[in-house]
């Protein structure tokens, strides 16, 4: 933190959308900035291009960045999200870490605490 009579923080992450995180974004005196690896790569070590590229390739959308989907190695599971598949006639199963919903969701689905005790999660479920 920079003190003086304008305290300031630097985050950088790729960040979980935890409460602190989503309380800071929300707080109109913070400004974000938002950007792909890509648009990185003069700061990033020569070393780390190669592997992290690798890594996502395909994860995000070629042409505006945006996140496509979420790959889960351990689990052998890929989340796609249902808006990058237009077609899709999608009906969710349950909602998961519903605990850190910003968006409540009353329409009859299992909630679910963090996951499901198969995944490593609580397989707690919540109320609507």
């Amino acid at each position: 933190m920079r003190l003086g009579a304008q305290p300031r923080v630097l985050i950088t992450t790729t960040p979980k959308p935890t409460r602190l995180l989503k309380t800071s974004i929300a707080d109109p005196k913070t400004h974000v900035t938002r950007g792909r690896t890509a648009d990185n790569v003069a700061n990033l070590a020569p070393t780390f291009v190669p592997s992290i590229m690798a890594r996502y390739e395909g994860s995000f959308c070629k042409k505006c960045g945006g996140h496509l989907m979420t790959n889960h190695p351990p689990l052998g599971l890929v989340d796609v999200f249902a808006a990058t598949l237009p077609a899709l006639k999608f009906s969710p199963g349950v909602h998961v870490n519903y605990a850190e919903t910003v968006l409540p969701m009353r329409d009859g689905v299992p909630k679910l605490r963090s996951f499901p005790k198969a995944f490593g999660g609580s397989g707690e479920m919540v109320s609507e």
